[in-house]
């Protein structure tokens, strides 16, 4: 019933407009009045605001799922199970640099642990969504940073992060 381009639009907005949506209910609580339901509002309402924040941050990593393997995120490790003989596990406590590089074609996250294994991902693997809230908790990251890169790939290598000594 709906056309496959807005299908595909709106999976891929969906946690931004769920975040506006908890914000105008929060506004219509605004609207109420009294200082009960007046609580309820402004409480919802900055709950919303940092929900549609991470649902912004996130949205560069919300890709259509076209390359091989699984990514899973559990317990502090990163574990990707590919296609072919590709995969592997790392912790984010061994994580130790993350760069975006372009591989047949595809862009693919390169994770080097401190021991130098190297783990690559597709950026289009099955859940690697999940790996923006993963990526979020390690020292001294910037998340606009690798936004920005994944919003513009270009066939060059990019370092995103390293850990701080």
């Amino acid at each position: 019933m709906i056309r496959p381009e807005l299908r595909q639009i709106l999976r891929r907005w969906s946690e931004p407009l769920s975040a506006i949506g908890a914000l105008l209910v929060s506004l219509w609580f605004l609207t109420l009045g009294g200082w009960f339901f007046g609580l309820i509002g402004l409480g919802g309402g900055f709950v919303s605001l940092a929900w549609l924040l991470a649902a912004i941050r996130r949205l560069p990593f919300r890709r259509d799922i076209g390359g091989p393997g699984v990514v899973e995120i559990d317990e502090g490790a990163i574990r990707y199970y590919g296609a072919r003989l590709l995969g592997g596990e790392i912790a984010l406590r061994d994580l130790s640099e993350i760069r975006l590089l372009p591989l047949q074609g595809r862009p693919h996250w390169r994770l080097k642990s401190t021991d130098a294994q190297a783990l690559l991902i597709p950026l289009d693997a099955a859940g690697a969504a999940g790996l923006a809230d993963a990526f979020a908790a390690l020292p001294g990251i910037r998340m606009g940073e690798i936004s920005a890169a994944l919003n513009h790939p270009d066939a060059a290598v990019r370092t995103l992060w390293v850990r701080p000594r």
